[in-house]
This record gives C-alpha cells, sequence and structure tokens, in this order.
C-alpha cells in the first residue's frame, strides 16, 4: 500500500509539472493537457476503420469521401477540444469556514484570455468519494470563479485537494483533462454538539440571583429560544412556543440584557473524562448557542483566554481557536 501511495505521488507531481501545492497563478501550457479518446470516439474510430476497408473491398469512391471527411472532423474534434482547455489560467478564490461533517467550498478564479468561449468545462477537487463534478462555460475574455465541494471530516486548516479540470467539447470523441493544485486552505470549525450540556450560567446561587432579576425585570431581557437540555429548569420552557409547535419538542429561554453579566465558556466546566474532540464540539456548541442568543460571552482553552464579546466577528475568533487547538 504504501508503495502503491508513493507512485500514485510521484506520477501526481508529473502530472503538476512539480510538488504541491502549485505557486499561483497555475496556466494550463501544452505540457500539461492530456488527450485520449472516449468510449464514444474509440467507437468513432473502429466505425472509420470497417467504413475504410469496406470502401476498399468493393472500390467506393463515395465511402472514400465519406470516410475520410468524417476522419477530418475527428481529427479537428481532437484540436478543439485540446484547444479548449490550453492556456487557461487558474488562481484561487475564496473559501468560507465551514463546521466538521459539511461540505467546504474552495473557489478558484478561472480567467480566460482567448477572444474565445471556452465551454463545457467539468472540474471537480479530489477524487470520486471528496469531491463532485461541477459544469460551467466560460466566457471569450473574462473570469468566473467555480465553487468546487470537498467534504470534511475533521476540523483545523483543511487543504485544496488536488484538482481535475476536463472537458470533451465540441463532440464528446475526446478527452481533455489537467491537474491543478494551488496552494489554498478552507477552515474548518469543530463540529457543534447534538447533546451538548446547557451554557453554564455560573454557581446555583448566582443563577438564582439573576433568575429573580429576570423576572422583577419582565421579558426585556429574552434574547432567544434553543432545544432544550434535560438539566434546564422547567420555568425556562418557553410553553407557548411549545404549545403553538406541531411536534412535543421543548424549547428553553435565552436571556441577556444590560445587566446580565458576561457568559465565560471555560475548559473547565465541562464534564471530567471528555476527550479533547468531545470538549472542541460541546464548546462549539456553546458559542452558537451564546452567539444566537444575543449574549457577550468569553472563552477560556488551556494555554488561550479570549475577551468577552459578542457578534458574529467574536463567534468566528473562538470558533477559530477551537479549531486550531492543539
Amino acid at each position: 500500500m504504501q508503495l502503491t501511495a508513493r507512485l500514485q505521488q510521484k506520477f501526481y507531481e508529473w502530472a503538476l509539472r512539480g510538488p504541491a501545492p502549485e505557486p499561483s497563478p497555475v496556466i494550463l501550457n501544452q505540457r500539461r493537457v492530456y488527450v485520449l479518446p472516449t468510449r464514444a470516439g474509440i467507437g468513432y474510430a473502429i466505425s472509420l476503420a470497417v467504413m475504410l476497408v469496406g470502401s476498399m473491398n468493393y472500390s467506393l469512391s463515395l465511402g472514400y469521401v465519406l470516410t475520410f471527411l468524417l476522419g477530418g472532423l475527428g481529427v479537428s474534434a481532437i484540436l478543439n477540444t485540446f484547444r479548449n482547455l490550453a492556456f487557461l489560467r487558474i488562481a484561487p478564490g475564496h473559501s468560507t469556514p465551514v463546521f466538521a461533517g459539511e461540505a467546504a467550498h474552495f473557489g478558484l478564479v478561472l480567467h480566460n484570455a482567448r477572444k474565445a468561449e471556452r465551454p463545457a468545462l467539468r472540474m471537480r477537487a479530489g477524487d470520486k468519494n471528496e469531491g463532485e463534478l461541477i459544469d460551467l462555460d466560460l466566457p471569450a475574455t473574462d473570469r468566473i470563479e467555480a465553487l468546487l465541494p470537498v467534504k470534511t471530516t475533521q476540523r483545523g486548516w483543511m487543504p485544496l485537494p488536488r484538482v481535475m479540470i476536463e472537458t470533451r467539447y465540441p463532440l464528446g470523441l475526446i478527452r481533455a483533462w489537467a491537474y491543478v493544485q494551488p496552494g489554498q486552505f478552507c477552515l474548518v470549525y469543530p463540529r457543534p454538539a447534538l447533546d451538548a450540556p446547557p451554557l453554564p450560567v455560573g454557581s446555583s446561587d448566582q443563577h438564582d440571583s439573576q433568575s429573580k432579576q429576570r423576572q422583577e425585570r419582565g421579558n426585556d431581557d429574552f434574547a432567544g429560544l434553543r432545544d432544550h437540555q434535560a438539566s434546564d429548569s422547567p420555568r425556562h420552557v418557553a410553553w407557548k412556543a411549545v404549545a403553538r409547535q406541531h411536534n412535543d419538542e421543548l424549547l428553553t429561554k435565552l436571556f441577556s440584557g444590560e445587566n446580565a453579566q458576561s457568559l465565560w465558556l471555560d475548559w473547565d466546566q465541562l464534564p471530567p473524562g471528555l476527550d479533547v474532540e468531545s470538549r472542541l464540539s460541546i464548546m462549539a456548541r456553546w458559542v452558537c448557542d451564546a452567539n444566537g442568543a444575543g449574549l457577550t460571552w468569553g472563552l477560556r482553552l488551556p494555554g488561550n483566554t479570549l475577551a468577552p464579546g459578542s457578534g458574529e466577528a467574536h463567534r468566528h475568533t473562538c470558533l477559530q481557536a477551537l479549531a486550531l487547538y492543539g
């Protein structure tokens, strides 16, 4: 297996004309574009051979004309298929952070310097199990950004896998393809836990005092709803919202306000015995819940503390710290 993987890596380095990742932008010169007939192309060539043999046996002049006419059409298809991909310029685009288990979308900018369009292009990042083929048409003297979906399984910086780009334009008889791998990364957050404990609200005395303050202030500091956890207090259940639903799932009220204290999401508040990934998954859920409720929260990790804040920028900072932990 190691020998096979090593040979495969050497082949891809040869196909890329150098080790990956490649410096950007990548230009598909003649040496990087490979051309082979498709199944339809092989059948087309066999048909031409049969027609040629029949024309020779029966001395059919029109048979010769038709055979060589179709043969010239095939040669023209080879050249046009190659030209549809040759000298295409590819550069890294944008990628948006995602949670583990979701599809990461890597943006690649395709620039066509020709005065002719490049139709019927297809691209895929990784192998068949990692990404899916996308179809696109590239206008003349224009550029577009193609978003390539790739499955994610682990948190952290995910590099863009090897990208295959191909075309079978115009007749589908010939397949031209090339490999590229620009240096591009997408940040993958930890997968939020589905059965995470409720947001930590401090000690029980502090929680009771804050609950009394909320009752005195009424609903002024109501911030939103989240899925009910088994450890939530029954008095925080949004019974009216549950009654309006068509299912029996409970919802818990979340509160915030000017007098509310900052919430700390602390590594040490998690139940003992959990592994690192489970802890990060729970804390990712806490960050999402706190942000959805409009709360102000801080994050404490071993060796890293993020001051309390709120909003999407603070959410991204906290999730990035969780994604890159360790």
